[in-house]
């Protein structure tokens, strides 16, 4: 899955080893401005069995820049909990995880645009 693919939960449980336990928007993450960016969205994936795997994503150290006078939306947030222990993950990056382990997606919020009157 990537983060520009909008793959239903449905047919992502369905094929992998896997149960979506938050789907949802990541309110007040778009850049203030004239008009504000849109917000990111909030994955969280339970796995079901161990598993190795791995993240390609973008805007985790450097937030979405804002134009014309626009804020800078809020950068992404890559979280796995396994055993009852969060750690941040890098931007891009291979794991190991038992099962019952929680990885949570932050995808970044856009930059708004034009300064707010």
């Amino acid at each position: 899955m990537t983060n520009s693919l909008n793959t239903p939960l449905e047919a992502l449980e369905a094929a992998y080893p896997v149960r979506v336990r938050r789907y949802s928007l990541r309110r007040g993450s778009g850049g203030a401005g004239l008009f504000r960016g849109g917000d990111g969205i909030v994955r969280e994936i339970e796995f079901l069995t161990d598993v190795h795997g791995s993240i390609l994503s973008d805007r985790r150290r450097f937030p979405p820049y804002g134009l014309a006078g626009g804020g800078p939306g809020h950068a992404g947030k890559n979280q796995l909990r396994k055993r009852g222990i969060a750690q941040t993950l890098p931007s891009k990056t291979a794991f190991e995880a038992p099962a019952g382990s929680v990885l949570k997606i932050e995808t970044p919020g856009g930059g708004g645009w034009g300064k707010k009157l």
